[in-house]
């Protein structure tokens, strides 16, 4: 019973737009209207085999804020498209160790689990898993798009796809986990244009 209860749950996405320009404010708000994030979301997770019930936290910002964070986080002082902060220890998806921002069987990461003290943050059950924040720039996906011949909504959906999968393990730090993050990301964005879900 308390498995289907899981199922039941929805993905819960907090968004939060500031972009420094009311006008992108406004056109970012109206496209993400149109869009069913939890549904991309949701379905980035299953292309993983994440199951569980889980929350997040979306801000689309401007270049300025995304190049401090940028600046402040990856030490690159320049605008990027985006960019993630993940609340968990380890990944949750079972992947290569290449794919990974960090492997779950390293041993130095068991032994400094085993020797840490400080205490562990447990989300309520009923809250699911608080998998972190992905901060996207609205003016870099509005470039982006326009470079790349497709449309805003399909930049926007790319990257969010991007960030869930960082949330939850991913890493492009290499050839393989980068390449690896691109096919699903165009899988995913492939079969929510083709079943007509990338609209609310």
């Amino acid at each position: 019973m308390g498995e289907s209860e899981s199922e039941a749950r929805e993905t819960v996405v907090e968004i939060a737009i500031n972009t420094g320009s009311e006008q992108d404010d406004e056109a970012a708000a109206r496209l993400l209207e149109t869009l069913n994030v939890e549904e991309a979301i949701k379905r980035t997770l299953q292309a993983v085999r994440v199951t569980q019930p889980v929350m997040l936290t979306l801000v689309i910002c401007g270049d300025a804020e995304m190049q401090a964070l940028n600046r402040q986080y990856r030490q690159q002082d320049k605008p990027t498209d985006v960019l993630s902060f993940p609340l968990l220890d380890e990944p949750l998806v079972e992947a290569p160790p290449e794919w990974l921002w960090q492997s779950p069987e390293s041993p130095e990461s068991a032994a400094g689990a085993s020797e840490e003290t400080k205490p562990v943050f447990v989300t309520p059950e009923e809250l699911g898993t608080n998998l972190g924040d992905i901060v996207i720039s609205w003016p870099t996906v509005r470039r982006q798009a326009r470079e790349a011949g497709h449309d805003v909504a399909y930049e926007l959906l790319f990257l969010l796809c991007h960030g869930v999968l960082h949330l939850v393990g991913y890493d492009d730090a290499t050839e393989a986990g980068y390449t690896e993050m691109v096919r699903l990301q165009k899988e995913v964005c492939f079969n929510l244009e083709r079943d007509g879900k990338e609209f609310a």
